[in-house]
């Protein structure tokens, strides 16, 4: 499994595992989606299979997506590796028939936040080791933080 990096941006080409189960509200039963995890190196191309199906429950691996990595973002992928759970965000759009599409991932969570405030749909998922050990390599290379200064009082 390998990344493709510049001087400046890296990615990685991922897959993310999308479930949708039927639950009860009530006298109904609505579709709850939901991403389950991200797999690292999973093969290019926008594709869809379904891995399992029952009455009540589908699960598909969706590819053709990357997690990429930008400099300027390199202080929110900091902070979620700092954290206790480092965490990627799946940030997903509805389809018209009721489906649920993926199209983006990252590691940054106030950019994930931004497009859950557009509208948008994101899940929250455990970060792979291997993937954990690209962004930790990309914010030692491209993340310096700024030294907290004494303000001086102004009398």
């Amino acid at each position: 499994m390998g990344g493709v990096r510049t001087t400046t941006e890296a990615y990685i080409p991922v897959g993310v595992l999308l479930a949708r189960e039927e639950v009860r509200m009530g006298r109904w039963r609505v579709p709850r989606w939901s991403a389950r995890g991200v797999v690292a190196g999973a093969a290019a191309g926008a594709t869809r299979r379904l891995l399992r199906c029952d009455e009540r429950s589908q699960e598909w691996l969706v590819g053709g997506l990357a997690l990429r990595l930008y400099r300027d973002e390199a202080e929110g992928y900091w902070f979620n590796l700092s954290g206790e759970r480092p965490r990627l965000f799946v940030v997903c759009r509805p389809e018209s028939g009721g489906g649920m599409t993926p199209f983006l991932v990252t590691a940054d969570g106030e950019e994930a936040a931004a497009y859950e405030e557009g509208g948008d749909q994101v899940f929250a998922v455990p970060m792979p080791p291997e993937v954990y050990r690209l962004v930790e390599d990309y914010v030692l290379t491209h993340f310096r933080p700024t030294p907290k200064r004494k303000r001086k009082r102004v009398d």
